[in-house]
């Protein structure tokens, strides 16, 4: 009859073990959940996807359940570590793998991707994300009425363009977009589904944004793994002698800080705006649009590093008019002082913090263009 403590014990001294010690599939610390079928220890979040793979992975607290002895020595001859050599064994240098933090679809598709559909336990030379093209149907949000239509996308490794197709494709795409500065994000709240994307370029040294979603989770999560593929070859491409460690952080990356601040104008005697603050901390861009959901930015503000005369601080102006909001943010450049205004101390907080951030960082090469160019839009 199995020992009901001492297998407790076991398995909390299992879990303690650093190849252990974080969720197998978003790396979360400090697991209280295990598949008994795949020997691997998940948090929380990623065990709701396992109980939704009944006839691959059978979910159980590792303090609260019942431990069969024999389900614990399968526990001790597997493990995190033996799952990842097995289910992750060619997971291609460009797949995004989740962190604790990211939307419900990615997780989710990713512990389909290696326990339901076992893509990475063989190597294959072609994936739907890798043949080069990929195109497909994806509802995009018009830019005048606000309503997602049904238009058709075509990606393409040979030309390094997306491109977008109103209803009649015989008049050639709608847009053309280079991947050289394209940027895709997951937006579920911001875009009001659970598997909506953010796809983000540049144009004449201006964002703009695309705003699309499919009802499919695996169909939107192989869109967005295919646009990481084709950016990394464009990568690839561009900087030859630069290693995979260097470029994977350009591949894609999610926004450090984005929310509404009020905005006053150059003399600060200007009435505040609200407006929809994005802070790209790879590119040192802190964007600013009308509200959350435009396709345009209304300009940009370049921040720079504290060895440049770039600072951030809180504040209380005074003297300000049409300002709703009372907790204060001044960040200083070496051209000007820019005054944004937040609703509460906490996002005040928040937007010095992540502000601060990208001000410790010295700057790259590349960042001196960035700022130059900015500066000449003004």
């Amino acid at each position: 009859m199995a020992n009901r403590e001492k297998n407790k014990k076991t398995l909390l001294e299992l879990v303690k073990l650093p190849e252990n010690s974080c969720c197998a599939d978003c790396g979360a610390a400090d697991p209280d959940w295990a598949s008994c079928t795949l020997g691997i220890f998940v948090c929380l979040n990623c065990s709701g996807t396992h109980r939704n793979l009944p006839s691959v992975s059978r979910i159980k607290s590792i303090r609260l359940d019942f431990w069969d002895d024999e389900l614990v020595q399968f526990m001790k001859a597997n493990g995190n570590r033996a799952a990842k050599n097995l289910y992750e064994k060619f997971v291609p240098v460009f797949y995004y793998q989740p962190q604790p933090d990211d939307c419900e679809v990615l997780r989710e598709q990713w512990i389909r991707a290696k326990y339901e559909r076992m893509e990475f336990t063989e190597e294959k030379t072609e994936r739907p994300y890798t043949a080069g093209v990929y195109e497909g149907m994806l509802w995009k949000k018009g830019k005048d009425n606000g309503q997602f239509l049904e238009r058709k996308f075509v990606l393409s490794v040979h030309d390094f363009t997306l491109k977008y197709y109103k209803e009649d494709e015989s008049k050639g795409p709608k847009a053309t977009i280079s991947v050289k500065d394209l940027n895709a994000t997951f937006q579920p709240e911001k875009i009001g589904h659970a598997y909506g994307l953010q796809i983000t370029y540049c144009v004449d040294d201006h964002t703009r944004n695309l705003f699309v979603y499919h009802k499919n989770g695996r169909e939107i999560v192989n869109w967005f793994n295919a646009i990481r593929a084709i950016r990394h070859v464009y990568l690839k491409t561009a900087f030859p002698t630069a290693s995979d460690g260097d470029l994977i952080p350009w591949i894609t990356r999610s926004y450090l800080k984005e929310g509404y601040m009020e905005k006053t104008g150059p003399l600060q005697r200007e009435p505040f705006k609200k407006r929809w603050f994005i802070l790209d901390s790879l590119d040192r861009k802190l964007l600013y649009f009308k509200t959350r959901l435009d396709a345009i930015e209304l300009g940009v503000v370049f921040i720079g590093s504290e060895n440049h005369g770039y600072s951030v601080r809180e504040c209380v102006p005074k003297g300000t008019r049409g300002n709703k909001w009372k907790c204060g943010v001044i960040v200083e450049t070496p051209d000007r002082q820019f005054v944004f205004m937040c609703e509460q101390e906490r996002d005040q907080r928040e937007w010095v913090e992540a502000l601060k951030t990208v001000i410790s960082k010295p700057m790259m090469p590349q960042d001196y263009t960035t700022e130059a160019n900015i500066r000449r839009r003004r």
